[in-house]
């Protein structure tokens, strides 16, 4: 160990239990809250871990009942911990790159999020404090990933290139390259059945007039849907042509981006299908393009992951167990 990071860990040695009172469930509590890591100058405690992972947790884990997510929590602690560890450090090089966000930032970021999900100020700042964050806490966190968002473009994203020759290796191995790439943005309500078939029917078709007459797919997601995506107003992300079958494939092409369908019934649950986004390929360029765009993926992740390893080398990070 070198003589700095000696005096670091002098200086921090007895850093160990810090006494933090928190409301939970409408009750007080007084815990013993632990150090968990060392990262050069700055202490990891395990209310930083917990914090950071209901702030960073997506959609699944955030539909989760409040037992089932912390058992999540507590069986990943570790995984969870590495990452915070690695944006410690990203934040810390940030900082000494001179990198800056304004509120003024941060307030477009936090607009766009609400904008996304069609929120209002009431709806967002309920949303926030029931997974445990002020707004100012909130706006924090926002900014630090703002931070790091510009780090990583100045010193991956933006050096990472594809070129021609190696989408042409790509196409050349990959002769159903296009197939696997073309699929739907798309977002969905779910009424799973309930014995009652006449009653669940009424609903839907009750909820595909208000979408008609254009209620917001989002909020109506948000109130009524019975699958975890409601909480991001129904949005379910890519899907991929190869993944779906043949009927559904046949729903989504018939659908124009920002449409709806019909409610459909399925032997679970009937279902609303809007489709966000259609990805099918029309020309040889754009199949290009999509191979450029997964090629770009795989090397930057690579080369981040290299670059973090990078950072770590070079700091002082003490893990407690």
């Amino acid at each position: 160990m070198s003589f700095g990071g000696m005096m670091v860990k002098k200086c921090l040695a007895g850093v160990y239990l810090i006494l933090v009172v928190f409301a939970s469930a409408g009750q007080s509590a007084m815990l013993l809250d632990r150090v968990m890591a060392i990262v050069n100058k700055e202490v990891i405690t395990w209310s930083d871990l917990y914090r950071e992972m209901e702030f960073n947790a997506n959609d699944e884990v955030r539909a989760m009942k409040d037992d089932d997510r912390r058992r999540f929590f507590k069986e990943n602690e570790m995984s969870f911990l590495e990452t915070l560890i690695d944006m410690k450090l990203q934040l810390q090089e940030a900082a000494r790159n001179g990198i800056t966000v304004s509120d003024a930032e941060v307030a477009t970021a936090i607009n766009n999020i609400r904008s996304k999900y069609s929120m209002s100020d009431e709806a967002f700042n309920e949303t926030i404090r029931k997974e445990g964050f002020t707004l100012e806490t909130y706006k924090k966190k926002m900014m630090e990933q703002i931070m790091i968002g510009r780090l990583v473009d100045q010193e991956v994203r933006n050096k990472t290139i594809v070129t021609e020759q190696e989408i042409d290796a790509y196409l050349a191995a990959h002769k159903d390259a296009a197939k696997d790439a073309e699929g739907f943005e798309i977002s969905r309500i779910t009424l799973k059945k309930t014995g009652n078939d006449k009653e669940l029917e009424a609903k839907a078709q009750e909820l595909y007039k208000s979408l008609k007459a254009g209620a917001s797919f989002e909020e109506l997601a948000r109130r009524y849907s019975d699958d975890s995506s409601a909480r991001v107003g129904g949005n379910v992300g890519f899907v991929r042509l190869s993944d779906m079958s043949e009927e559904f494939r046949n729903i989504c092409s018939a659908i124009k981006p920002g449409d709806v369908s019909e409610p459909l019934w399925r032997s679970e649950a009937i279902y609303i299908i809007r489709v966000n986004d259609a990805r099918i390929f029309k020309s040889e360029k754009e199949i290009r393009e999509a191979v450029r765009q997964k090629l770009l993926n795989e090397k930057y992740n690579a080369e981040l992951k290299s670059w973090s390893r990078g950072l770590r080398e070079k700091a002082y990070v003490e893990i407690k167990t």
